[in-house]
């Protein structure tokens, strides 16, 4: 079990605009976290963990279906998965179109999800299943850097025109992958008016958090190539290792 508690300073070092959000799924209600008493799309819920608000929500809370959908709490009503309403909302050009958008969607199977907790880092109660981050250009490059630095794993980002909070939620849980994407492309996100648009939302499975906050305490943040004498220290490599300057 990871103690999340322990890697806070490291992740403290970035100075995120609005706190990182750890996310766990359960099958029966937590004890450790009060139920929220509002209803609000998934997506929002994020932002009110942004906030500094730590609670649970089970399907009864959720305003959007889409959240429930991606969670497996229920089903899509007909309209949306034959693609009528994404393409009346012009997301997409036709309902055949739109339809395809449920072929990619990742969701949890029924019955292995019935509660959801979030809590911003700092309260965090729980080992959570994804830790969402967001941030900018800057915090990015080292987290990706630092999902790749042990094993030269490519960086990989999956998203769709709606139903974002499926990448962001249940696609890193279901697959081990880390994901991210830029705020302000996803139509629910950016007609609710969330987040900034232009950061990166990085959410990061249970099985590679422990692994990349290590990769994070031993690597180097700022390259030193990136370094006000970075030109210098390249053409020093390159003749070390017998290589033809750059022009």
């Amino acid at each position: 079990m990871v103690d999340i508690k322990e890697y806070t300073a490291i992740l403290d070092k970035f100075n995120f605009d609005v706190p990182p959000v750890g996310v766990k799924f359960l099958s029966k209600p937590p004890d450790m976290v009060e139920r929220i008493d509002e209803n609000m799309a998934l997506c929002e819920m994020l932002k009110a963990a942004q906030e500094g608000n730590t609670f649970f929500a089970d399907a009864e809370n959720h305003a959007c279906e889409a959240g429930l959908y991606v969670l497996g709490q229920g089903d899509m009503a007909e309209p949306y998965i034959n693609g009528e309403f994404g393409a009346g909302l012009k997301i997409f050009k036709d309902p055949r179109s739109a339809a395809r958008l449920y072929h990619h969607i990742p969701k949890i199977g029924k019955g292995v999800v019935n509660y959801i907790a979030l809590s911003p880092l700092d309260k965090l109660p729980f080992e959570p299943d994804v830790l969402i981050i967001m941030a900018d250009t800057n915090q990015t490059e080292i987290l990706l850097r630092a999902s790749s630095y042990r094993t030269g794993k490519m960086w990989v980002s999956k998203f769709t025109p709606a139903i974002g909070c499926a990448w962001t939620f249940t696609y890193p849980y279901l697959t081990g992958e880390l994901n991210y994407f830029i705020t302000g492309l996803g139509h629910g996100m950016k007609r609710r008016k969330l987040f900034p648009e232009g950061r990166q939302i990085i959410s990061i499975p249970f099985d590679l958090l422990p692994s990349l906050l290590e990769t994070l305490q031993d690597m180097p943040w700022v390259l030193p190539a990136f370094k006000p004498d970075g030109m210098e220290f390249v053409g020093r490599l390159v003749d070390k290792l017998g290589l033809k300057r750059p022009s």
